[in-house]
């Protein structure tokens, strides 16, 4: 089994009584700091694609550093699941939180000094894509160390909210910070952003803390992790739904410089308005989920989640106006977010303590490390052929997913 924090939640903070996972004060810690490091996270994505669009004007650069950031992700995110199963997850979390501070300061750097390019930029995309390779299994399955098992399912969704409310204000700030003064200073704000949640991690507080070092055979990481999941039919249905959905249909946002510029002429504010609804649909969501009731009827919420999803991304795709597209994203947002939370928690609620690191990595490879596949697909559709078509496409993968995903679970169940 993997090590485990033990921490019982100390007092009854406002907000606990609707967000339980908000009783445990290392968790508050960690939503708070993470609260504003994904502010920073968010303002350097939306620089990061408004310089790349900007320098290049072509949509397949957009998709081709996509590809660079994600591709390690793709690489490594199994190794480094099964490397979560093995070490301590907070120390390990620090360690990558640092690096990817070091990475935001060093690209600001050569954004301000006008070193920059677009190679320069995939390059800096792929490393910090490395980083993220250890952290993102790292985190999803460091929850569980600080609310239980008990409260999980509500950290996941509060965590998604925290997540997605950096997503609306993030873009938002980012759109007129780079209007006014440039790309650089956002890539600064996320490295200083990165001080919140280093605080957060370096104050927590365990109050009991039982290692089990897990057995010869959970080492074998990757080999171990695979055959666990080929024998859980509803955990192996879940993550290739998700895989499905992440590469074709939330890389659609890569598309959206193209879109607000190209489509609707609104440049960099466009872009940021395009991101920031999608963003507030997803905050809506996940609140509505942190509430503790992700529990209910999943099967019903994940057919909501996707069909959800598959219909904004289309209403995008067809909208007449810059105001209707807009009003797509949130629709988008608050089915994407009913489709991911709810899997996520569907997923841990089912797997063994033993395989959770490894399990976790394999989440992390679907729901980020595909994206390379889709953001070069959607690139080279939306360069040939304009935005709008490569958007059909988002759209319609969840429909076809849902339709796939509820006879593979009601067989599973069955």
């Amino acid at each position: 089994m993997a090590s485990r924090h033990l921490n019982d939640p100390v007092g009854e903070p406002r907000g606990a009584g609707r967000f339980p996972a908000l009783r445990h004060p290392n968790f508050r810690r960690y939503a708070i700091g993470q609260a504003i490091s994904l502010v920073g996270f968010w303002m350097q994505g939306v620089a990061q694609g408004w310089y790349v669009y900007r320098v290049s004007q072509s949509e397949f650069a957009l998709g081709a550093v996509a590809f660079a950031g994600y591709l390690p992700i793709l690489l490594f995110a199994p190794v480094a699941g099964g490397l979560a199963d093995r070490v301590d997850k907070h120390r390990l979390i620090i360690v990558t939180q640092s690096l990817a501070m070091v990475l935001a300061c060093a690209v600001g750097t050569l954004v301000w000094s006008g070193h920059a390019t677009v190679p320069l930029v995939a390059v800096a995309a792929m490393l910090l894509g490395t980083v993220g390779a250890f952290d993102l299994p790292a985190r999803q399955s460091f929850l569980v160390e600080l609310v239980g098992t008990k409260d999980l399912p509500g950290a996941i969704a509060f965590n998604a909210s925290v997540f997605n409310t950096a997503r609306v204000v993030g873009p938002a700030l980012a759109g007129v910070l780079v209007g006014a003064v440039g790309e650089a200073p956002c890539f600064f704000l996320n490295g200083l952003s990165y001080v919140a949640a280093l605080w957060a991690l370096l104050g927590m507080r365990f109050t009991g803390r039982v290692t089990v070092y897990p057995s010869r055979e959970t080492r074998r990481s990757v080999r171990s992790g695979l055959a666990y999941v080929r024998g859980q039919p509803a955990q192996r249905a879940l993550l290739i739904a998700l895989g499905l959905v992440s590469a074709f249909s939330l890389q659609a946002n890569v598309l959206m410089p193209s879109l607000a510029q190209r489509v609707f002429e609104r440049g960099a504010r466009g872009y940021g308005l395009l991101l920031t609804a999608f963003g507030v649909g997803a905050v809506l969501s996940a609140l509505g989920l942190a509430t503790g009731r992700v529990g209910r009827s999943r099967r019903r919420t994940l057919t909501l989640g996707l069909v959800g999803f598959g219909l904004g991304l289309l209403g995008v795709a067809s909208s007449p106006r810059f105001d209707v597209a807009c009003a797509c994203q949130l629709v988008a947002g608050l089915g994407m977010i009913r489709f991911t939370a709810t899997t996520n928690v569907w997923i841990q609620s089912l797997v063994d303590d033993a395989y959770r690191g490894r399990v976790m990595g394999l989440h992390t490879l679907m729901f980020a490390g595909v994206a390379p596949i889709g953001s070069l697909v959607l690139g080279s559709i939306a360069e040939r052929m304009g935005p709008q078509p490569a958007l059909v496409l988002s759209g319609t993968v969840p429909l076809l997913v849902c339709a796939w995903l509820m006879g593979r679970l009601r067989a599973a169940e069955g």
